[in-house]
């Protein structure tokens, strides 16, 4: 019998990172270069301004990598308004429960900072269908949609999270 790998979450960058967070998108197949530049971005962001940059990652490591992450932050000029901008888990490591555990971690913490609702853009394209399924099953409604946004029929699908704080 195969032990299964232990998972724990960090919340802390270490050197390297931006370059898992960069095999990582790029290993989902669903974003385009500028985009992956853009996760890596983030990082760098995050490095360069630690809080103040408004990014917060959470990463998902067993003992020998890193296999997923989650970037949110605050949205400027609200009360208690998030918005996840990037999660991703390692394409060999779909639909194994890493990405609904990366998000559960993320809605704690951001409930635990007291934010109210979360925001989560994503594409309208049929390759997207399981990302926002994803999000269905996790309780977040379709606040609005954008038709044509990124691309001609590529809208943006911008869904939404009520916490409970309490």
């Amino acid at each position: 019998m195969t032990e299964q790998p232990t998972y724990t979450i960090r919340r802390e960058l270490r050197d390297g990172d931006e370059a898992v967070v960069k095999a990582i998108v790029t290993s989902t197949g669903f974003f385009t270069p500028e985009e992956i530049d853009i996760a890596v971005e983030l990082v760098a962001e995050r490095r360069s301004n630690g809080d103040a940059s408004g990014y917060h990652f959470l990463f998902l490591d067993d003992a020998e990598r890193t296999v997923g992450y989650v970037c949110h932050g605050p949205i400027a000029g609200t009360e208690s308004s998030y918005d996840l901008y990037w999660i991703a888990v390692d394409n060999t490591l779909r639909g194994q429960g890493h990405g609904k555990r990366l998000l559960i971690e993320t809605e704690r913490d951001i409930a635990l900072a007291k934010g109210q609702r979360i925001y989560v853009d994503t594409s309208s394209r049929a390759a997207y269908m399981p990302t926002r399924a994803f999000y269905e099953r996790s309780g977040y409604h379709v606040a609005a949609e954008l038709p044509d946004f990124y691309a001609p029929q590529d809208g943006k699908v911008i869904f939404c999270k009520l916490l409970v704080v309490g």
